[in-house]
């Protein structure tokens, strides 16, 4: 069983970054799929950035230029680097690691850190 643990958000001015980490309790195969998603009050969550197949990356429109995800096998942790942060940013974000196999999808999430880009 896969545990995610978030850490890194808080209170930032618009134009701050902030990093968002993600530690795994079990190792995180290079091959699984990982992510990191959001969500803002009223709204549905949305996927934010993902790394699929090691090293393959991709991006909300919204998010490009300005987010970077990334992930340190040998600390089996997911980053999310966000820059130039804008008030809209403003949602609880969660790390998502997807663990496919044969008869199906597991999909684990951390409990979710909020962050929070005033004007």
């Amino acid at each position: 069983q896969v545990q995610l643990v978030e850490s890194g958000g808080g209170l930032v001015q618009a134009g701050g970054s902030l990093r968002l980490s993600c530690t795994a309790s079990g190792n995180i195969a290079s091959s699984n799929a990982v992510g990191w998603y959001r969500q803002a009050p009223g709204k549905q969550r949305e996927l934010v950035a993902s790394i699929t197949g090691g090293s393959i990356t991709k991006y909300a429109d919204s998010v490009k230029g300005r987010f970077t995800i990334s992930r340190d096998n040998a600390k089996n942790t997911i980053y999310l680097q966000m820059n130039s942060l804008k008030p809209e940013d403003t949602a609880v974000y969660y790390c998502n690691v997807d663990q496919v196999r044969p008869y199906g999808t597991n999909r684990f999430w951390g409990q979710g850190t909020q962050v929070t880009v005033s004007s």
